[in-house]
């Protein structure tokens, strides 16, 4: 991972990531916010992570899950990290103690073995060339507890809106999309277990009211992005 690539948008990645995202009728806030409700029901539904738990946000870029993680997890500490000293500084700007922020190097987590309940990376991997997927989700797997989770979202290449936001959007410009059975596999390989695969995002604002069926079509590969959640034995 190259941390210059994140540096030079760090200060409009916000008003970047709004514009690109204008013609799905919601804010840069609705789509952080429905991620971190999807984790809160995944946690809920795993008793070995306590409420109090240690959770990274790995490639946290400049903070925008740190408000709903404080919504939703408000007893848990959390930890940011990401490639990018300037987009981290721009989250401890905003959001100051709501969470620790560290640094890395792009290739080694400077975090020791078994330490993480959960792990939450939102679209991330997409930014990463793919011949260095399986090592960092390895050294995912390493710093996350046994019976800890990762909830790992990705754009889905299989949506032609998202390919053209993708296509368009500034910060993504030496993006590869991988699709959702790739990712699995990748994350078999590297030692995850109870892998599963559920798709998301397929009402746009004008149709929201149509969004109390996405529970049930989320084995349908057509969302806009997807999310695969795996555990640690």
């Amino acid at each position: 991972m190259n941390h210059t690539e994140f540096d030079k948008f760090a200060e409009e990645y916000k008003s970047l990531h709004s514009k690109n995202i204008a013609s799905y009728g919601e804010s840069p806030e609705y789509f952080a916010e429905y991620k971190i409700k999807d984790l809160k029901r995944i946690v809920m539904a795993t008793p070995a992570i306590p409420e109090t738990g240690l959770f990274l946000d790995f490639g946290a870029g400049t903070g925008a899950s740190i408000p709903f993680f404080s919504k939703y997890f408000p007893n848990a500490h959390l930890i940011c990290t990401d490639v990018s000293e300037r987009c981290l500084g721009i989250a401890a700007a905003n959001f100051g103690n709501a969470a620790q922020y560290v640094t890395f190097n792009g290739a080694s987590l400077p975090f020791t073995d078994n330490s993480f309940d959960a792990i939450y990376v939102s679209c991330v991997f997409h930014h990463i060339p793919p011949d260095e997927h399986i090592h960092l989700l390895q050294e995912l797997k390493r710093i996350l507890r046994p019976q800890g989770i990762i909830m790992l979202y990705e754009h889905n290449p299989f949506n032609m809106l998202t390919v053209r936001a993708v296509n368009t959007c500034p910060f993504d410009e030496n993006a590869i999309l991988i699709s959702a059975p790739s990712m699995k596999k990748n994350l078999i390989s590297a030692g995850f277990n109870f892998t599963s695969i559920s798709y998301r995002v397929y009402f746009p604002g004008c149709l929201r009211y149509l969004r109390w069926l996405e529970n049930w079509l989320k084995w349908l590969p057509l969302g806009a992005q997807y999310y695969i959640r795996a555990s640690k034995a």
